[in-house]
C-alpha cells in the first residue's frame, strides 16, 4: 500500500518539475495586460453579455452573475431556507423542502445544467442537484424561481447530477455513494462487494411545461459515480459517466480506492433502455420519495409522496451499459461539440485520454472486450481510444470546449487551465489560476455550439486575492479572455458559498422573456384579496386568517383585535402593485420565522403563533416608497378566553379604544 502511494507522489513531483517550470506564468502580473479593465467594464445602465449560473455548494442555492462584469445579480433559493425572501418559511414555499425524511431545510448544490434544444441552450430552465438528501430541482428562467423538486430514491448521494440530453428529454442522475437497497438495507458495511449497489435515474422532462418524473432507473454495480455528459450528434442516445472506487473499498478511500491503475468511464445506451421499457422488461421497486411542485397561478407549492419506481438490470440486459478503462479516480467526463470525442480526466494521471465514439461502437459490435466487471462488459482501452494528451498538467478535473475545436481543462494540483486541440491532442497554451481550480466554464461549453470568448475558473483556495475576512477565505472566480491564441486573465470576482460548476448563457436568450410582474387578475391563490374591498379577517376555530393587501404606502387592515393566546394567525398578504420592481415585505415582531417578500400581483402567507398578551407591531420590510417607514400596523393579542371580539380596520380613528 505504501509503495503505491510513494510511486504516485514521485510521479506527480517528477512531471511537475520537468513539464511546468519553464512555461507557467511566474505570477499574476505575467497574465495581465493594460486592456483587461476595459474588457470587463460594463457602463452604468448597460447589460452584461452573459448570465452565469453558479452553484452555491454548501449554501444549497444557485447564484446568478453577469459576465464579463462579475456582478452578482441574484441568489436563487433552491434547497435551503432563505430569509431574504421567505423561501422555505412562507406557507406557500415550505412544501418545496419536503422529502421522505420530512422537512429538510438545507442541502449541498454542486452542478447546474441549462436546458437545450438541438443541443443548444434555449433559456427555459436550469436543473440543479442536491448532493446530501438526493434531489433534482428545476428553476424557471422566466421567473428565476425554483418551480419543482423531485427526490431520488435508491440513491446514497446525488453528486453525479444533473446531466441533460440534447433536447432535454431526460435529466440524468447517478449515485455518489453506493448503498445497500431494498430488503437488504440492514447489512454489515464489510459486505460492500456483495450488497452495495448504485443507480442511474432517468428523469423525464415534459417538453412544454418542464414537469419532471422518474421514468426509470438502471441498477449498477457498487461503485461511485462522478460527472457525466450526454452524447450529441452521432452519439445522441448515449450517456458517458466517470466512475471511481472500482476497488469497491468502504474505508479510507484515498488509499484503498486508488489501488488500481485504471477506473472506468461508463457508456450508457439510453435509447436501448427505452426499448426494453417499451417491451415491458422493467421491474417496479417499492420506494418512498417526494415530488414538490410550485403552481405559479396560485403562488403555492404542493408536495406528493410517490411509492414506486421502474428499474432495469444491465447485468441481465447486457447491451445497455459498457465500461471503458480510464486513468484512476476520474472526475470529469466531457463530450465535445461534435459528439465524436469523450474526454476523461483521471485526477491522479499525467495524461488526458480522449475516446472516440466511432471506435466505441466498433468495439461493441466486434465484442472487443477484455472481460467483465460485476457483470458489465469492459471494452479494451486501446480499442476505444482516439489518443492521449501527453503531459498536460497535474490533477486534471474538468474539460469544456470553444467553437474552434479546442478544449480547456482545469488542473487542481498545478493550479492552471490548459488549452489543447481536440483532434491533434496538442497543448496550445496554459495559464495560471489563483489557486487550486476545480471546475471551469466556457459559455456554451457543454453544448453543440459553444460561444467561446471567455473561460471562468472556480477556485477552491484564494489565499492572497482578497482582503482577509477572518479564518474563512473569500470564495473565488476568475475570468479569462480566450478570444485570441493566448488566454488572458481579466478579472477576479468573489462568489457566495463554495462554487463548484457553472454554466453561462447569452443574456439575450433570457432577458427578453423575464417575468416582470404577476397580473393581479390571474392570481388564483385561495386567500387572495384583489383589492382593499376584499380584505377581511376570519376565525376558523383556533385559526385566524387575515386577508391583507399591501400597496404604497399602507397595509389593509392595519389594526386587528380579537386575536387570543392559543390562536394560530395566518397573514395572507397580496401585493396590489402592478409596477415592475415594487415588492413589499411583511414581518411581525417576535415571529419565530422569517419575513415574506411579495412580488407585484402575488400572494404569500406568514404563519404567526402569538406567545404573549399585548399589542404587536407588523410592518413592510422592503423599502417601497418615501413613506415606507409609515407602512405598518398593530395586532392586539388578548388572553385565551377573552371576550374581545375579532375586528379589523384601516383608516378608522376611534374616540376611545376598546377595553
Amino acid at each position: 500500500m505504501k509503495k503505491h502511494i510513494k510511486s504516485a507522489l514521485l510521479l506527480l513531483v517528477a512531471v511537475s518539475a520537468v513539464t511546468f517550470y519553464a512555461c507557467k506564468p511566474q505570477g499574476p502580473q505575467a497574465a495581465l495586460t493594460g486592456d483587461a479593465a476595459a474588457k470587463v467594464y460594463v457602463a452604468p445602465g448597460k447589460y452584461d453579455e452573459f448570465y452565469n449560473f453558479v452553484s452555491g455548494g454548501f449554501n444549497g442555492q444557485l447564484s446568478v452573475y453577469g459576465i464579463p462584469s462579475g456582478r452578482l445579480f441574484r441568489i436563487i433559493p433552491v434547497f435551503s431556507q432563505f430569509a431574504e425572501n421567505g423561501y422555505g418559511y412562507s406557507e406557500e414555499s415550505k412544501p418545496m423542502l419536503m422529502t421522505s425524511h420530512g422537512f429538510v431545510p438545507w442541502d449541498d448544490l454542486h452542478h447546474p445544467a441549462l436546458s437545450t434544444t438541438n443541443g443548444e441552450h434555449d433559456g427555459r430552465w436550469a436543473f440543479v442537484n442536491a448532493n446530501n438528501t438526493p434531489r433534482v430541482a428545476r428553476v424557471n428562467l422566466k421567473t428565476f424561481r425554483t418551480e419543482e423538486i423531485i427526490e431520488l430514491p435508491n440513491s446514497g448521494g446525488n453528486h453525479s447530477s444533473p446531466f441533460i440530453t440534447e433536447n432535454t428529454e431526460y435529466v440524468v442522475a447517478g449515485t455518489r455513494f453506493s448503498v445497500p437497497m431494498g430488503d437488504k438495507s440492514d447489512v454489515s458495511i464489510s459486505t460492500y462487494k456483495e450488497n452495495f449497489k448504485g443507480t442511474i435515474s432517468f428523469i423525464k422532462v415534459d417538453p412544454t411545461t418542464g414537469k419532471m418524473n422518474i421514468n426509470f432507473q438502471l441498477k449498477t454495480p457498487g461503485v461511485n459515480f462522478d460527472l457525466s455528459r450526454a452524447g450529441k450528434g452521432p452519439s445522441h442516445g448515449w450517456f458517458f459517466f466517470s466512475c471511481y472506487n472500482t476497488e469497491q473499498a468502504y474505508t479510507l478511500l484515498e488509499v484503498n480506492a486508488t489501488q488500481k491503475d485504471k477506473d472506468f468511464i461508463m457508456a450508457v445506451n439510453w435509447k436501448k433502455a427505452e426499448e426494453y421499457i417499451a417491451q415491458g422488461k422493467g421491474e417496479k421497486a417499492k420506494v418512498n420519495y417526494a415530488h414538490n411542485v410550485l403552481d405559479e397561478s396560485t403562488h403555492t407549492a404542493t408536495s406528493e409522496m410517490l411509492k414506486e419506481v421502474l428499474q432495469l438490470d444491465p447485468t441481465v440486459l447486457k447491451d445497455i451499459i459498457y465500461f471503458i478503462p480510464c486513468p484512476k479516480s476520474p472526475h470529469g467526463c466531457d463530450t465535445d461539440p461534435t459528439g465524436e470525442y469523450i474526454v476523461a480526466s483521471g485526477k491522479l494521471a499525467a495524461i488526458i485520454p480522449v475516446f472516440s465514439f466511432t471506435k466505441i461502437q466498433a468495439a461493441i459490435a466486434a465484442k472487443d472486450f477484455e472481460g467483465e466487471f460485476a457483470g458489465i462488459p469492459v471494452i479494451k482501452y486501446e480499442s476505444a481510444l482516439h489518443g492521449e494528451v501527453k503531459k498536460p498538467g497535474l490533477g486534471p478535473l474538468h474539460t469544456e470546449f470553444d467553437e474552434k475545436g479546442n478544449a480547456y481543462t482545469s488542473f487542481f494540483v498545478s493550479s492552471e487551465i490548459v488549452k489543447w486541440n481536440v483532434k491533434s491532442l496538442q497543448v496550445l497554451d496554459r495559464v495560471a489560476t489563483y489557486y487550486s481550480i476545480g471546475h471551469l466554464c466556457v459559455p456554451g461549453g457543454p453544448t453543440r455550439k459553444p460561444h467561446g470568448k471567455y473561460v471562468i475558473a472556480y477556485n477552491k483556495i484564494t489565499k492572497d486575492r482578497y482582503l482577509p475576512t477572518g479564518p474563512e477565505l473569500t470564495q473565488s472566480a476568475q475570468l479569462y479572455d480566450i478570444s485570441g491564441d493566448k488566454m488572458q486573465l481579466l478579472l477576479d470576482f468573489p462568489t457566495t458559498g463554495e462554487p463548484h460548476y457553472a454554466e453561462a448563457i447569452p443574456a439575450n436568450l433570457i432577458a427578453p422573456n423575464s417575468t416582470k410582474i404577476y397580473k393581479i387578475e390571474d392570481n388564483r391563490h385561495p386567500y387572495v384579496a384583489k383589492g382593499e374591498k376584499e380584505t377581511k379577517v376570519e376565525r376558523k376555530g383556533k385559526e385566524v386568517h387575515v386577508y391583507m393587501t399591501a400597496i404604497r404606502s399602507h397595509l389593509t387592515p392595519d389594526n386587528i383585535e380579537g386575536i387570543k393566546l392559543g390562536d394560530v394567525v395566518y397573514f395572507h398578504v397580496t401585493n396590489l402593485e402592478q409596477d415592475w420592481d415594487v415588492p413589499h415585505g411583511f414581518a411581525v415582531k417576535g415571529a419565530a420565522n422569517a419575513e415574506i417578500l411579495i412580488m407585484p400581483g402575488e400572494t404569500q402567507t406568514l404563519k404567526w403563533i402569538p406567545d404573549e398578551v399585548g399589542v404587536v407591531p407588523f410592518y413592510c420590510t422592503d423599502f417601497c416608497s418615501a413613506l415606507h417607514q409609515e407602512m405598518q400596523g398593530y395586532a392586539r393579542v388578548s388572553p385565551a378566553g377573552s371576550p374581545v371580539p375579532l375586528k379589523f380596520s384601516t383608516g378608522v380613528v376611534e374616540e376611545t379604544g376598546s377595553k
